[in-house]
């Protein structure tokens, strides 16, 4: 069993503010730099000056995300195989519903985590009358 790694160094607050920008998840970060997810969060309830880096660097990372959305959606490169002797072009189901997971999997977490940016924008419509009833009885005198 090897030791997880809990002094906190600049170098490594800098690697998770970075990787957190990036839109890599803390898990990963943690695994790279062999620290426990929860040492992380024990950092930032003692320093609330490394939360606030870190929640910026959070949203900074949700907007790559989204970019990263984009890139899958765009990347035509492999929606097209080759099959059989006359090579007749058919398209890739098993990569544009891959692509597609992908993409619908980023979209719902950044839903979650930052509702209000990438949430769906829910309406409400009120259609009718109000009746107002007060709890009033007139006194008898």
């Amino acid at each position: 069993m090897t030791m997880r790694a809990t002094v906190r160094t600049p170098e490594i607050d800098e690697a998770i503010i970075s990787g957190l920008s990036e839109g890599k998840p803390l898990a990963e970060i943690c695994r790279d730099k062999d620290i426990g997810r929860s040492t992380v969060y024990d950092w930032q309830i003692a320093d609330p000056d490394l939360a606030g880096r870190i929640a910026r660097a959070r949203e900074i990372g949700f907007d790559a995300i989204a970019d990263a959305c984009l890139e899958i959606a765009d990347d035509s490169s492999l929606d097209v195989k080759i099959v059989g002797e006359d090579e007749r072009e058919v398209c890739n189901t098993e990569f544009v519903q891959r692509a597609k997971l992908r993409i619908e999997t980023r979209l719902k977490l950044l839903a979650k985590w930052d509702p209000k940016r990438y949430g769906d924008k829910i309406e409400h419509e009120h259609k009718g009358g109000v009746t107002i009833t007060t709890g009033q009885h007139d006194a008898d005198l």
